[in-house]
C-alpha cells in the first residue's frame, strides 16, 4: 500500500495549487492514504473552515497540524472533526485529537500528530507521549508527523521508533530534507518534507517581509508571497500485514 504526506500547505495560494497537483499525483502514483500538513493553510496561518474544506476537496484524507494548531480560537471546533488533528502532546484539555485511526475495510492505518519541544512550546515529551500512544493502538500500519524545529530532534525521535512505527515524516521548516531512507529496515524517515506554496519565498512568507522584520527587528504583519507555487510530498510504500515500509521517495512539483 502507499501512503502519501504533503508538506505545510501555506495560505490560499498553496491551497490551490495543491487542488490543481494532488488528484493527479495521487492516481500517478496509486496513493491508497493521503495526509497533508495544514497548519499554515489559512492565509495568515492557521487552519480555518474554508482553509480545511479546501485541502478536503483536494484529497486529503487526513489533515494534522503544529504549533498555529489553535491560532484561530473562533474555529476551534474544527477538531471536533476526528480527520484533522492536533499534536498529541498538548494537554489532554485542548480540544481535539492527536491520532486516528483510518479504516480502509481491510486494513487499517494510524496517523500520529506530535510535535517537538525544542526551540518550541514545552508541550509533554514527545518520546514520552508516543509511548503513551503506541500501548493504544492495535494496527501496526502507523505514521508520524513530526512537526518539529531542531533536526536532532526530529532524527533521534525517528531512531527511538526504529522498528516499532512504519515512518516518521518531519514537518514545520517548509524546506525539504534530502535524508530520506529507511532505519533499520522497518521504519520510513524524513527529517522535514517541505511546503506547498510560493518557491521564490521566505518559507511562504513575502520576503521582503522577512528581511524587515530579520534585518530591522520591526514588528511586521507576515503575507503570503506571490509568484509560482511548488508542492513538496513524500510517497511512502508498505507492507500492510507487518507494518514495515519498503520504499520512501520524496516528490517534488512545481
Amino acid at each position: 500500500m502507499k501512503l502519501l504526506m504533503i508538506g505545510d500547505v501555506v495560505g490560499s495560494c498553496g491551497c490551490r495549487f495543491l487542488a490543481r497537483k494532488l488528484p493527479a499525483l495521487k492516481r500517478e502514483h496509486c496513493i491508497d492514504i493521503t495526509v497533508v500538513n495544514g497548519e499554515n493553510s489559512a492565509d495568515g496561518n492557521g487552519i480555518s473552515r474554508e482553509s480545511a474544506q479546501s485541502l478536503f476537496q483536494a484529497g486529503a484524507d487526513i489533515i494534522t497540524t503544529g504549533n498555529h494548531a489553535f491560532q484561530r480560537r473562533n474555529e476551534l471546533d474544527l477538531f471536533e472533526n476526528e480527520s484533522i488533528l492536533r499534536p498529541a502532546n498538548y494537554a489532554d484539555a485542548c480540544p481535539g485529537h492527536g491520532y486516528t485511526i483510518y479504516d480502509m475495510g481491510s486494513t487499517q492505518a494510524a496517523v500520529i500528530n506530535l510535535q517537538g519541544v525544542l526551540m518550541m512550546e514545552p508541550l509533554d515529551n514527545p518520546f514520552d507521549t508516543i509511548d503513551r500512544i503506541l500501548a493504544e493502538i492495535d494496527t501496526p500500519n502507523i505514521f508520524v508527523d513530526f512537526h518539529a524545529e531542531a533536526t536532532s530532534e526530529k532524527r533521534a525521535l525517528g531512531h527511538y521508533l526504529t522498528g516499532r512505527v512504519t515512518a516518521l515524516i518531519g514537518t514545520h521548516t517548509h524546506v525539504p530534507t534530502a535524508d530520506a531512507c529507511i532505519l533499520g529496515g522497518h521504519t520510513g524517515y524524513l527529517t522535514d518534507v517541505g511546503m506547498v506554496g510560493v518557491e521564490q519565498s521566505v518559507l511562504g512568507v513575502s520576503t521582503q517581509i522577512a528581511i524587515d522584520k530579520l534585518r530591522l527587528h520591526i514588528p511586521v504583519r507576515f503575507e503570503e508571497a506571490e509568484g509560482d507555487c511548488w508542492l513538496c510530498g513524500v510517497v511512502l510504500e508498505y507492507d500492510k500485514r507487518c507494518g514495515k515500509c519498503t520504499k520512501i521517495e520524496s516528490l517534488f512539483v512545481r
